[in-house]
């Protein structure tokens, strides 16, 4: 059967095809994130056991820092650098593929999360009891989520702030700053 459009599909067989549409689109976006596996020289870094642990393999780097009850952990692969700190009872975490740059810091009881997927850049702060940050940055985008806002820069961005209430995607949504 050959549909020459959606008007001339019956009103159940319409939905389902508009549901096969939102897949394929949902696989392009996979896709063009850079989601996959990591071929090159991973590294990651946790603090504690380590104060201050910092890794180099190859291109690769990552940085871990936590003071007391904080925890941080870092992950890195194909060229990217991820680095992240936490401070008194905070979470940090970052990871970042091919190229990509993943900051995160989370303080006071706050818990952070960047991800830099595929060259993007992403940053996320935390501050304060039951506040969670997440930006997520594929190539060519950038993404932040801290006290002052979000930010979001390019097609392959999210960040979300539960503190403030305030998220963005796809460049969309920022906060002024």
């Amino acid at each position: 059967m050959f549909i020459r459009s959606f008007r001339s599909v019956r009103p159940g067989r319409r939905r389902m095809a508009r549901a096969g549409v939102v897949a394929a689109l949902g696989v392009a976006a996979t896709s063009l994130l850079g989601v996959g596996t990591a071929a090159a020289a991973p590294v990651t870094c946790v603090s504690p056991p380590s104060e201050n642990q910092i890794l180099v393999a190859d291109t690769a780097s990552c940085g871990a820092k936590a003071e007391a009850g904080g925890t941080a952990r870092a992950a890195a692969s194909e060229s990217g650098t991820a680095v992240s700190v936490a401070g008194a009872a905070g979470a940090a975490e970052s990871e970042a593929t091919g190229f990509g740059t993943a900051l995160s810091a989370a303080r006071d009881g706050g818990r952070s999360f960047a991800y830099a997927l595929g060259g993007g850049l992403s940053h996320s702060s935390a501050q304060g009891p039951s506040v969670i940050t997440l930006s997520l940055a594929g190539w060519g985008s950038g993404a932040t989520a801290d006290e002052t806002g979000v930010t979001c820069v390019g097609a392959q961005s999210f960040a979300v702030n539960t503190g403030s209430g305030q998220w963005c995607a796809v460049g969309v949504g920022s906060t002024r700053r």
